[in-house]
């Protein structure tokens, strides 16, 4: 029998165990893709609000079906709205996909590591994603935003196979309206009335405006696309140092028991997901990891 130690819930004040789910219920779900949807959720409980830091993940459970990591895809200024956006691959996000308004669906979290917003206060940021990697990164963009004088330049760059793969498209087009903010697309293939850029997402960093030897970049997205973007960012000047990548594989229990996980001598889901790439970045060469 193992002992697993009991967090103390911010909010409700009283010892929350982190392998039990707390119940939720589905506010809305918008559908963002043909594989892809966002969830809504509310607390069926007396919660004031949920509380976690950008780039942080919940694990998340259908009854009857089965639990999976999904990253928190909301604003972290507004703790009162719990917000996934879950790509169906599976048997328990193809069952998600078909819940509706009202179902319930368990919690457990926030677990893992975070961006670094705070630590980049200053200077100029470069984010980075490719297809479904912009979820994670979304509440960096509402937190920068939120607290914009705080920065420097900043860029978001995001790639997607198609126009019609693309995530959050009007909230994209008002990104792209602001002044403060360097907003570029872009698809690997054009179609329809398609008229942005075209080509993979490493083709965008030469549009960003950024000073290399001050810049953050936060990276997430398949990891050949994150291998390429890290090695177009250091031709650029950036140093690894302050390059940050997001690995979102493998996780199942996210307190380091089953061992899922395992990067080498890393539990993703305890360590991670979020890493420095250059403290990861001899893992990712080895193969059989």
């Amino acid at each position: 029998m193992f002992m697993m130690s009991i967090l103390e819930d911010q909010t409700h004040r009283v010892p929350v165990h982190p392998m039990v789910p707390e119940p939720w219920r589905i506010r809305r779900m918008q559908r963002e893709t043909h594989d892809t949807f966002t969830l809504e959720l509310e607390s069926a409980e007396a919660r004031d609000g949920f509380h976690f830091q950008a780039g942080q993940f919940n694990m998340v459970y259908l009854f009857g079906v089965g639990e999976v990591p999904i990253s928190i895809s909301g604003d972290p200024n507004k703790p009162q709205e719990l917000v996934h956006t879950i790509r169906a691959v599976g048997a328990v996000t193809k069952a998600m996909r078909a819940a509706k308004r009202g179902d319930a669906l368990g919690v457990r979290g926030p677990f893992g590591s975070c961006w670094p917003v705070q630590e980049a206060a200053g200077r100029d940021l470069l984010i980075v994603a490719g297809g479904i990697g912009l979820a994670p990164l979304r509440p960096v963009v509402y937190e920068i935003l939120a607290k914009r004088k705080n920065y420097g330049q900043i860029a978001l760059l995001y790639g997607t196979r198609t126009p019609a793969d693309m995530l959050y498209r009007k909230e994209l087009e008002r990104w792209g309206k602001r002044t403060d903010l360097q907003a570029h697309v872009t698809v690997d293939r054009a179609a329809g009335t398609w008229s942005g850029n075209v080509g993979v997402v490493t083709t965008l960093i030469s549009k960003a405006q950024f000073n290399s030897r001050n810049t953050v970049a936060m990276i997430c997205g398949p990891e050949v696309m994150m291998r390429f973007t890290v090695r177009e960012l250091q031709r650029r000047g950036i140093a690894l140092e302050n390059i940050y990548i997001s690995m979102e594989r493998n996780m199942k229990c996210a307190v380091g028991f089953c061992g899922h996980c395992q990067f080498g001598p890393t539990f993703i889901c305890k360590e991670g997901p979020v890493f420095p790439y250059q403290g990861i970045q001899e893992l990712l060469a080895i193969r059989e990891l």
